[in-house]
């Protein structure tokens, strides 16, 4: 207990730092001073690590009103100790503001040194944005606009934030501040996720957990919440069955946030939906999460909830590392101060994104969370990353318009900076907090495989990592993603300027990969992602995979159409492209030459083949063109690979009967959406992963068909070829109570629907 004056007591630990606000004549003392508080007749008195900030009349009113607002926009869950300690310290305020105020107004108190900040002309900046190399890549036949030439600055923390340490909430380590009214705030660390998580685990517990997950033992619990569809949670089994977090969030005020946070977000997120309401516990408890129901209605609430959550966590850090900078500087020389609070490098978290528009949509949710008084390059990032130019018709569907409207370019890399004020877009990698990234665009940040100096040291340190519309990624290179995922969290080839006595145990037991964060937004499930699911997201908080029952595609056709499921037998994923391509040109290829031989002149016969692998299009194209079989067929061809000019060639020719048969890939459907005319008949190689494409090309196509003239209903029909390694596409199209029959069926492989 520390004794300041007559009746002023202030209680502080040892190693804790405590503040001090009254009125005084507008000066600061100095960061870590001993301040001396004398009265006329009782001796001085030093209070180790006091800072007493002086202000004027206008400034002290316009802090009390600032602190007022302040505490009204945190949670109203404050206990009545907090209230009871603002309500003493009140009356204290006047006698602390008369034992100062001549020993400030004889200067005996030195004065603050101020810093000066320069205001940078953002336009003219020549900030460049990704690699750490700076190299310039060639993409579309331009130079890369995203290029940084900028200096690292090290994992730890810069100078210029420290000014900013003054300002750190003492909400996570259980400090006491005393703010004008000498109110004690004081947040429990021991239900902080970062702190168990991240700064502080138990080293006992983290060392089971690990074990358990190289031996492979989870423990699992399944539910089904009707919120949002079923859930599968998988802890390291250490001690038998854990506790399952079931309940379901109301608002922010159930998350640990920092203090700057909490009235942004109360703005922006006054209280949780039942989708934000039911994941906000798992994401703010650091668990991996597989969420396989993204849509169009709830991405901008996945978008704030994560963005929420990445700000949260990198607020924590820095202020972490802010606060033990200033304690190293207070006590230099300590030989048993060890203090570890960061990784190799400072980027903290990782978003992985589609495209350019999908960055901005990220980066506008964290600006509005944080409010930063300024935003440095932000006319670079607007020029470089924004277009508001409406560029589709309006027969576009929704989820075409959210993926590539805007900038849809799919190749960049974006940092970002956070300082105490300012936001710093194209930052240095190794300068950033966050890194926003295509897979194309990371990938060629690090470089390819034979490059003289390849670089993912970067992404030593990734804590958090988020990935949005995984299923639009499917389909650009999915390669790309696997690469990432194998050179996260790997040790550093260099220093970077590491401070490695600061480096977290974990870090250096190479065991971070077991403590980072994976968030992957999906719209479906896939084996990919349930590959990345089983090998790369082992958290040893756990981890989490929500997926919703199908009522199936085949329930939302505008028409009652013939739907005909053929299914054959492959013995292994990795013979399974062979096994249907025999199967395709022995079972379904006779019936096109009949069909196609019945057929009448007028309007050709109009079969569109379906074929979801580029690949399996090419071998088929091949077929078509050199097999005997098929040298009386006249077809077309377009993939995500045919120009435009040969793209309205063979639409043309399809549509006027010239060909009877058109090969249409799924990535060229992704991309370009054709309203393809002239369609009577749909034979799908294989099943699509979008069930929205399902309802395109059958109900969409044959439709028109159909209300055209072109066709009548009972002439037109669909064929579809699957074998057991299309369970999760099949269960999108005919629904989650059907497909387990159609899997396991004996009594026979074909399936008709109506």
């Amino acid at each position: 207990m520390e004794e300041l004056g007559t009746g002023v007591a202030v209680e502080q630990e040892e190693g804790e730092e405590v503040v001090l606000q009254v009125e005084g004549p507008g000066e600061e003392a100095e960061v870590g001073e001993d301040l001396c508080l004398e009265e006329e007749e009782s001796p001085p008195l030093i209070v180790p690590g006091l800072k007493i900030r002086y202000m004027n009349s206008d400034e002290a009113a316009s802090d009390h009103l600032e602190a007022e607002i302040e505490e009204e926009s945190r949670d109203g869950d404050s206990s009545e100790e907090e209230e009871a300690s603002g309500n003493v310290g009140q009356p204290y305020n006047a006698l602390l503001q008369s034992l100062i105020s001549s020993k400030a107004s004889t200067r005996e108190i030195p004065l603050r040194k101020k810093r000066k900040i320069s205001h940078t002309d953002t336009s003219t900046v020549e900030q460049k944005g990704g690699t750490s190399r700076g190299t310039k890549v060639e993409a579309k036949g331009e130079v890369d606009i995203d290029v940084v030439d900028e200096a690292e600055e090290g994992a730890t923390v810069v100078p210029e934030d420290l000014a900013g340490a003054e300002d750190v909430d003492g909400d996570e380590d259980g400090t006491f501040q005393l703010c004008c009214t000498f109110l004690a705030l004081l947040t429990a660390t021991a239900l902080d996720p970062f702190e168990v998580h991240f700064a502080n685990p138990d080293d006992n517990l983290l060392s089971r957990r690990l074990k358990a997950i190289t031996d492979n033992k989870w423990s699992l619990r399944k539910m089904s919440n009707p919120l949002v569809g079923n859930i599968e949670l998988l802890v390291p089994d250490v001690d038998g069955p854990q506790e399952v977090l079931s309940s379901r969030w109301r608002g922010p005020e159930d998350f640990k946030l920092k203090r700057r946070l909490v009235a942004p977000t109360t703005r922006l997120m006054p209280q949780f939906n039942d989708l934000e309401g039911s994941l906000a516990p798992h994401i703010s408890n650091c668990q991996d999460l597989l969420f396989c129901s993204r849509s169009t209605g709830n991405a901008e609430s996945l978008r704030k909830l994560t963005c929420l959550h990445a700000l949260n966590h990198i607020f924590k850090t820095r202020d972490r590392v802010i606060k033990d900078n200033a304690r190293l500087s207070r006590e230099q020389g300590s030989d048993e101060l060890e203090l570890r609070d960061q990784g190799f490098t400072r980027p903290k978290v990782l978003m992985l994104l589609p495209t350019r528009q999908s960055c901005v949509k990220a980066v506008e949710t964290i600006t509005a969370l944080c409010e930063p008084e300024q935003q440095e390059n932000k006319k670079r990032f607007q020029d470089s990353y924004v277009e508001a130019e409406e560029k589709f018709s309006d027969d576009k569907p929704e989820d075409f318009r959210e993926l590539f409207g805007g900038n849809d370019d799919d190749m960049f890399r974006l940092g970002m900076k956070f300082t105490r004020k300012t936001v710093k877009y194209f930052s240095q990698f190794y300068n950033s907090d966050i890194i926003f990234a295509s897979p194309l665009g990371l990938r060629m940040a690090i470089g390819s495989e034979d490059a003289k100096k390849q670089d993912y040291d970067f992404l030593s340190s990734i804590e958090i990592l988020v990935i949005d519309q995984a299923d639009a990624m499917l389909m650009q290179n999915w390669e790309y993603i696997t690469y990432i995922f194998e050179h996260l969290n790997l040790q550093p080839k260099e220093a970077h300027g590491c401070d490695f006595s600061r480096v977290r145990n974990w870090y250096l037991d190479s065991n971070a990969k077991h403590l980072r964060q994976s968030i992957v937004l999906s719209a479906f499930n896939t084996p990919e992602l349930n590959n990345l699911y089983s090998r790369h997201m082992n958290n040893v908080a756990g981890k989490v995979k929500f997926t919703s029952p199908h009522g199936g595609a085949i329930e939302d056709l505008p028409l009652r159409i013939v739907q005909t499921f053929s299914r054959y037998t492959s013995d292994s994923p990795s013979t399974d492209p062979d096994t249907r391509f025999k199967y395709f040109t022995t079972a379904i290829v006779p019936s096109l030459i009949r069909h196609t031989k019945s057929s009448t002149a007028e309007g050709g016969q109009g079969t569109l083949v379906f074929i979801p692998s580029y690949l399996d299009f090419v071998r088929m194209r091949n077929y078509f063109s050199t097999s005997s079989t098929t040298q009386n067929i006249s077809f077309g061809s377009i993939s995500e690979y045919t120009s435009v000019r040969d793209v309205a060639r063979a639409r043309s020719h399809f549509f006027s009967g010239r060909h009877s048969i058109l090969l249409y890939t799924e990535r060229a459907h992704h991309f370009r959406r054709y309203q393809i005319r002239g369609v009577k008949k749909v034979i799908m190689y294989g099943l699509p992963d979008s069930p929205i494409f399902y309802r395109e090309i059958v109900g969409g196509y044959l439709g028109t068909s159909v209300n055209e003239g072109k066709s009548e209903i009972g002439d037109i029909g669909v064929r579809v070829v699957f074998s057991k390694w299309d369970a999760l596409k099949l269960e999108r199209v005919v629904g989650t109570k059907r497909f387990g029959t159609m899997l396991g069926s004996k009594g026979g492989d074909t399936f008709d629907f109506v």
